[in-house]
Order: structure tokens, then sequence, then C-alpha cells
């Protein structure tokens, strides 16, 4: 097919590899400056299966929409490396707080003033919240079949799109119509690099906020070159009720976050005789370790 037109939902998340005593905020919300921030990892296996529909399907245009604070244009320039056309940051503090009730909220607006689209797609989870709940609640709210698990896009025949899905305990070849939502495993090929022709022309992309905070004329930069602008929308740009967003229109609470590392409370060095091997195996099934 030629001229699809994909949406990528993609999130910058805090690196819960390094999560610390100061990771959780006193009204149970993560403390996003306290990490660095990195683009999500199923998000980018996301990203590769739009750019290799892009790659087949000459005229595609690939959109990349994010909801987060203004930084989060940063992960918009990465997708731009590698080959995006363009993106959008949603962001306004009455997004604060959101669980994926309210995310999926604005995102499925957002998606909405995007309209016409061919394929949504995202990663199956973020590694903050690791719920895989925002894909298929998008797709629940715009009304639209999904295919969850995607690890490979096999055709496209008329408006129809076949792909195979990654299982627990094997694989699934589905077919649904489009236009439609797709949730990417990990277990699909992996982004590529930047490139180098991306890096020059986009290097200046800037969001709105991002441009107000340099001392260039970015009114005449937006005229000049339209293409650097990321553009920002505002809970008033998507048209959302403030009730469903932040805290208020969030549900779920969070707790406590502890960071658990694994350690070992003994160890023992066995040779490869039988007998100590059995004499483990023995160990293990009387206290339940095994069996």
């Amino acid at each position: 097919m030629k001229g699809l037109k994909i949406i990528v939902l993609a999130k910058q998340v805090p690196d819960t590899r390094n999560v610390g005593r100061d990771a959780m905020k006193a009204d149970g919300t993560v403390n996003r400056a306290a990490l660095p921030a990195i683009f999500n990892p199923e998000d980018l296996n996301a990203l590769e299966l739009a750019l290799r529909i892009k790659d087949n399907n000459p005229g595609t245009t690939i959109t990349v929409l994010t909801m987060g604070p203004g930084r989060a244009a940063e992960i918009i320039r990465e997708a731009m490396y590698r080959g995006a056309d363009k993106g959008y940051v949603i962001t306004d503090r009455k997004f604060a707080g959101s669980d994926t009730l309210a995310t999926s909220y604005a995102l499925a607006l957002a998606v909405k003033k995007l309209a016409p689209f061919h394929i949504v797609i995202a990663g199956r989870q973020a590694i903050d919240g690791d719920t895989a709940q925002v894909g298929p609640q998008v797709a629940e709210k715009l009304g639209l079949p999904q295919i969850t698990y995607a690890e490979e896009i096999l055709s496209f025949r008329k408006e129809e799109i076949t792909v195979k899905r990654r299982l627990e305990r094997g694989v699934e070849t589905v077919s649904a119509p489009m236009p439609l939502v797709i949730t990417v495993h990990s277990s699909a090929p992996e982004c590529r690099a930047r490139h180098a022709k991306y890096t020059i022309k986009y290097k200046r992309a800037r969001s709105l906020s991002e441009l107000q905070d340099t001392s260039e004329d970015y009114l005449q930069l937006q005229k000049d070159r339209p293409y650097l602008v990321i553009q920002e929308w505002s809970v008033d740009d998507i048209g959302a009720d403030v009730e469903q967003l932040g805290l208020s229109g969030s549900p779920t609470k969070v707790r406590k976050i502890e960071n658990v590392v694994f350690a070992g409370r003994e160890s023992r060095l066995l040779s490869s005789s039988d007998d100590d091997i059995e004499d483990l195996m023995k160990e293990l099934i009387t206290n339940h370790t095994v069996g």
C-alpha cells in the first residue's frame, strides 16, 4: 500500500534499573526528577516496526505522539533521528499524576485530532509501570480493533493487515482491518541506530517551550523551517475534561516503591562427581526448593 499514515505512541520513562529511596513522592507518584529519563524500550521496538512499514510503502508518514513534561520532546527528536517525520508533545500541569486510564483518555483524544490515520503503534508496556494497559485502552476509547504482542508485520492486503504475535508458548498469525491499534512485544526487532542525514537535519528541532528558553528568534525559525518545530498540545488543545485527568481522574494509587536486591546468603562449591550432584538434588527436594 502507498501513503499510509502511522501514529507511534511513545513514552519517556525513568530508568527503573536504578531505583533509589527518593524514587517516589509522598503522593504516590514517581519522582521523575530523581531518575534519568530514557526512551521506553518497547516503544523503540514499535518505532522500528513503523519504520519498516515506511521502508516498504512509499509515501508513508510517521507521527510520534508522547505525553509528559516538556523534556519529553527529547524522544521526539530521537525518533526523528531514526526516520520519523514529526511529533507532538502533550504537556500540561493538569496531566500530572495520570494513571493508565487518564493517560489513555488523553492519548485517544490526541489521536483523534490527528485523524485520519491507518495504524496506531505502541510498545506493549512501559518499564515504569509494566501494566500493558495503555495501548488496549486507547484502542477501546477509539473503538478500533487491536492486535497485541506484535512481533512482525507480515503483509498488507487492501485494507487488512496481517501480524505475527509472540505469545508465552508460541506464535500466532492474525489479521485485522485498518485503522487499528498494534502493541509491540520486546521480541520484535530492535530499533535502528540514528541516521546521519536525519540527525543533521533535525539536530536543532525544538519544542515551543524549548525555543522560548533560547536566545534564537524562534518565531523566525518556525517560519523559515517549520519542520524543526515540535508542537505542544495542552489540555485545551485536545479538548480534554480535566476531571478525567491527573490524580482526580486516576483510580490507581501507588502505595510504595521498593528497590529489591537479590543477594546470595550462602554458596557451595561442587565437584563434578555424581555423589555431589545427587546429594544436592536430595537437599533441594527435601526443603521443597524443587519438586
